[in-house]
């Protein structure tokens, strides 16, 4: 089983408005043969809350407007640190970059395939390191 059509909708839309608002090393996983409660995980980062928090808006806004998806879950927006955004066929994680380090959710998951994101999503990184576990080490 692969991701529906739905959570590749939702990866796509999540990640280019994440990417819209700068978010650092934006990456996507299909997670539905190793998880019943979701098929897709969208990861990105931010260097400071407050961009944290703009991209979290960004997200819902975009979700909200181009595919009528509202989360059914919002956890962690209190702290900005680490926002998990709950639709159900994806989960978006928006994590601070200390944190991102910290946990490395990419070794969590790295047997999963990664789906394909939108081209120039991740332009802004060009010549930057990659975050501990992402994806291009």
């Amino acid at each position: 089983m692969t991701a529906s059509d739905r959570a590749e909708q939702l990866v796509r839309i999540a990640a280019e408005a994440a990417g819209d608002k700068l978010a650092d090393d934006i990456l996507a996983y299909d997670v539905s043969e190793q998880l019943v409660i979701t098929d897709a995980f969208v990861l990105c980062s931010a260097p400071n809350d407050r961009q944290v928090r703009a991209i979290v808006d960004e997200i819902e806004k975009r979700l909200r407007e181009e595919a009528g998806a509202k989360p059914v879950r919002r956890e962690g927006e209190r702290d900005g640190r680490w926002v998990l955004l709950d639709y159900v066929d994806v989960i978006v994680h928006i994590q601070h970059e200390e944190d991102r380090m910290f946990y490395t959710l990419e070794r969590l998951w790295k047997d999963c395939p990664l789906i394909d994101l939108p081209e120039g999503v991740n332009a802004h990184n060009a010549g930057r390191t990659p975050a501990v576990g992402s994806a291009s080490e």
